[in-house]
């Protein structure tokens, strides 16, 4: 299940040309981040893996007779095959409209593959392997805190000039 997974979110979240300059969900490691969710936070998700994996490769082997496996289809075949999870009931959803009660297979899959993407690196949760997904959108890894307004905010507590800033007084 986990080959099938991974070829899941690396359509999800792809890898660019060349995958080490634009990385993707496969190079954030997203399918160890679900793995671990499965067995923790998220274990009430099993079934609906396990129901949801073998409805894609149910609609593989309908669309393509004679492929068993989503990962072994091409990528522009396995893009044809999550449009056609795209397009179920929980799909299309505006910000207001009232949601299902349940959530699908896909879309629980593509949060996930989201969460591995961009959860803190340094997290036991294992996603965003080397700080990929955070590189990608730029955020960088330590913070920087600076005062909002102006020269009067100086004497809070724990604030510290910025390296080149002259003080105002």
């Amino acid at each position: 299940m986990g080959a099938e997974v991974e070829s899941i979110v690396a359509r999800i979240i792809p890898s660019g040309e060349p995958p080490d300059e634009a990385p993707g969900a496969r190079e954030a490691g997203v399918v160890y981040f679900i793995d671990r969710a499965l067995t923790t936070f998220a274990k009430e998700d099993q079934k609906l893996y396990l129901d949801g994996i073998a409805d894609v490769q149910a609609r593989v082997r309908k669309r393509f007779p004679g492929v068993e496996k989503f990962s072994a289809l091409s990528e522009e075949h396995q893009d044809e095959i999550l449009q056609t999870l795209d397009a179920g009931p929980a799909f299309g959803v505006r910000p207001f409209a009232k949601r299902p009660a349940t959530q699908g297979f896909f879309e629980t899959l593509r949060q996930h593959t989201i969460a591995g993407f961009l959860i803190d690196p340094e997290s036991d949760r294992r996603g965003n392997h080397d700080g990929v997904g955070w590189k990608l959108i730029g955020r960088e890894r330590e913070h920087m805190f600076q005062p909002p307004f102006g020269h009067y905010d100086m004497d809070y507590p724990g604030w510290q000039a910025i390296a080149g800033a002259t003080e105002a007084k």
